[in-house]
């Protein structure tokens, strides 16, 4: 592979995993599907880049659990849904006073929650 095009997949990778992190704690960005892009791009672009994601103990974890079963842990699905909808409702209630905003926002909101529960819940280990 040609040096520039790993440069590429390292520079795309680290900016989905930053998006990953950051939609972690802000439930409008999705951030399973940016934890997978990453760990896609340091496939391809650099196996130490690669093993440091994988070996992470809760990026890790989440992407592995997440490739192999597509199912999301209970305690994570119900974090992502509760800052969702606080932070929609805080945003529809004091950041705009346009009420198709506050309609959108919510339909939004909805519409994320039902997506979030579409997938498994993934059982514990004890």
């Amino acid at each position: 592979m040609k040096k520039s095009t790993r440069y590429l997949l390292i520079i795309c990778g680290s900016i989905a995993l930053a998006l990953g992190v950051i939609g972690i704690f802000m439930p409008i960005l999705p951030t399973t599907p940016f934890l997978l892009l990453s760990a896609a791009c340091f496939y391809k672009g650099s196996d130490k880049l690669y093993s440091r994601l994988m070996s992470h103990k809760v990026l890790g974890q989440y992407i592995r659990d997440f490739r192999e079963d597509k199912a999301i842990p209970l305690r994570v699905k119900v974090s992502s849904i509760s800052l969702l909808w606080i932070t929609i409702s805080l945003s529809a209630v004091f950041a705009t006073d346009k009420l198709w905003l506050r309609i959108l926002l919510v339909c939004i909101a909805i519409g994320v929650t039902f997506h979030i529960l579409s997938f498994k819940t993934k059982k514990t280990r004890d």
